[in-house]
């Protein structure tokens, strides 16, 4: 079983890949319950982005609110990035030690960064560069899953000390009151209805975030049909959007 959450496709897309070479399922937790059951001899893997150098708040919650009945036979995690993925297998392998799971692989994909309010996202021969890479590392991932590897093998990976630092950074970048949605937004709801958090509100034809915080996913800005969705001072709007070519949420 692999799970997996995606705002913009990269994860969706690393996770079918694994799934279909290990002859498995891919499953968002975003139509999970707080339960799945692992046969004897079942694969268990993970794949997610990372925000702020750590897990997804709703990625942190899945977790902590998981049942999982039975033991892997094998347990991995890929966190797809930009930069770093932080830490995220500390934090993941930390949480699943609670589920009596002991996560034994941690692996890494580089990806187009969708933080737009600070990544450009515009050139796409460079996204496309950067995803063709990223093939050929879940090639290789591939591979090493197979052999079951064993380690923390994601490159550029942080200690779970870096938490000190990022949650109050991102705690306060989730503030829901720096995305808004500009005057040529058409109130089409596709945003409300893939909010992951159900934090937007269709009203008198206008998104409003209705909850004080967000997982700062950016899925709404990035699958505006008219990209109306803009986060803080502008910059996203210069930086464009993103969605992997080879997915549909």
């Amino acid at each position: 079983m692999i799970l997996y959450f995606s705002a913009t496709g990269n994860c969706q897309y690393v996770a079918d890949r694994i799934a279909a070479a290990l002859n498995d399922t891919a499953v968002s937790i975003e139509k999970l319950q707080n339960s799945i059951t692992i046969t004897e001899g079942e694969v268990f893997g993970l794949v997610t982005p990372v925000y702020f150098w750590e897990l997804p708040m709703n990625m942190r919650r899945f977790l902590k609110a998981l049942t999982i009945n039975g033991i892997p036979a094998y347990s991995f995690m890929i966190t797809t990035y930009g930069t770093t993925p932080g830490c995220t297998f500390s934090e993941a392998k930390k949480l699943l030690l609670k589920k009596n799971v002991q996560l034994k692989a941690g692996y890494s994909i580089r990806m187009p960064d969708t933080w737009t309010p600070l990544f450009d996202l515009n050139n796409q021969n460079e996204n496309a560069a950067i995803n063709l890479k990223a093939d050929s590392s879940i090639d290789k991932v591939i591979i090493q899953i197979q052999n079951r590897a064993l380690g923390n093998m994601m490159s550029r990976s942080k200690s779970i000390a870096v938490k000190l630092i990022t949650d109050p950074l991102y705690n306060a970048a989730r503030k829901t009151r720096k995305l808004y949605a500009e005057d040529h937004c058409t109130g089409c709801g596709l945003c409300e209805k893939q909010c992951p958090e159900k934090a937007i509100s269709i009203q008198n034809n206008k998104p409003v975030w209705i909850k004080k915080q967000c997982l700062l996913c950016l899925r709404c800005l990035h699958h505006c049909p008219v990209f109306a969705i803009q986060y803080g001072n502008g910059s996203t709007k210069i930086h464009g959007q993103y969605r992997h070519p080879d997915t549909k949420i």
